[in-house]
């Protein structure tokens, strides 16, 4: 992967005066402080949590990590001070997935930075992330449904693809390999370091990756219903059949005829749970099941860390636990 990602996005006016005034309505960041080349150490910056989570094992104590987006804050809404771009051009690294966050790509755009890995790679060709290309039900049909004819979705674009691939640990694993090797290139007297670092995080992600393989592998139901299709990764890899009150966007409101869509699936396929998120309000997911006298719970898409005592690898052990409970796995 390039160590360098120039985009060609446009910027309008506009872009640059959002990029160069304080935070509105939505989540702003800029308050951690990085220093940039000139500092003892390298300064990592990442655009959001399972990027810095990764940094974070990658870099140990070796390097000073921080992230664009402010713990518990929704990653999509971000907007950047004009203090953040200038840490995000000042770090010695910066880690981003490029299309998820708009701010964060203006950003880039416009600083430049010296050593940039962009990760869009990782959310590339999985089997039912493409447009069209996913079987789960619903996948396509819950965004078309709940948009009037015509409307595109605001905020980052999710239309081409569900950008969650963290929620795959083996994609979030190699990662880390890109990571240790972009350090490595930045303080070379450190490379084994971040090299072994890596191989050390790879093995706990393999190792969740089988807890979760086990763990849905003698499962009653395979459907889950969520709040919104930001589980096509992981539904995709263990097996499971994605159901959407709204499509990719978490705020899109779903339409009468798709809350009544989904009641005959819950009740076809014996649902007993509907998932919401910690971060998005669950109103449509709570009155879907007081409809249809059936349970709620949380599935975290782990984009934020919502919970500073938990990190990745917690969260997504809780996430398997509720699966295991809604899907009655033995």
């Amino acid at each position: 992967m390039k160590s360098r990602t120039l985009l060609s996005l446009p910027m309008s006016a506009a872009a640059l005066l959002a990029l160069t005034s304080c935070a509105g309505a939505g989540q702003s960041a800029g308050n951690a402080a990085i220093a940039g080349s000139g500092g003892e150490q390298p300064a990592v910056l990442s655009s959001f949590y399972p990027l810095q989570y990764v940094a974070e094992k990658v870099g140990g104590d070796l390097v000073r990590v921080s992230s664009l987006t402010p713990p518990g804050a929704e990653p999509h809404d971000l907007e950047l001070s004009p203090n953040a771009v200038a840490e995000l051009g000042a770090a010695d690294l910066v880690v981003y997935l490029s299309g998820f966050q708009p701010a964060v790509d203006e950003a880039v755009e416009r600083t430049s930075p010296e050593r940039l890995l962009d990760v869009a790679a990782f959310a590339e060709s999985g089997e039912g992330n493409e447009e069209g290309g996913d079987e789960h039900a619903g996948h396509d049909h819950a965004a078309e449904e709940s948009a009037p004819a015509g409307d595109e979705p605001a905020g980052h674009d999710h239309a081409a693809a569900d950008p969650h691939f963290w929620l795959d640990p083996e994609r979030l694993a190699e990662v880390a390999h890109e990571v240790a090797h972009e350090l490595g290139a930045a303080d070379p007297a450190n490379a084994e370091a971040y090299e072994a670092n890596a191989v050390a995080l790879t093995k706990e992600l393999t190792a969740l990756d089988e807890e979760f393989k086990t763990g849905l592998e003698s499962c009653r139901r395979n459907t889950i219903v969520v709040s919104h299709e930001a589980y096509g990764f992981l539904a995709d890899k263990y097996g499971l059949e994605q159901v959407g009150i709204a499509g990719l966007e978490p705020e899109t409101e779903p339409l009468p005829a798709r809350m009544a869509e989904i009641g005959e699936v819950i009740k076809a396929e014996g649902v007993t749970t509907v998932f919401s998120e910690s971060a998005v309000y669950p109103a449509a997911a709570e009155t879907l099941a007081r409809e249809l006298g059936i349970e709620t719970a949380v599935l975290d898409p782990a984009e934020a860390q919502a919970d500073g005592n938990k990190d990745y690898r917690q969260v997504m052990r809780d996430n398997l636990a509720a699966l295991q409970k809604a899907l009655d796995c033995k």
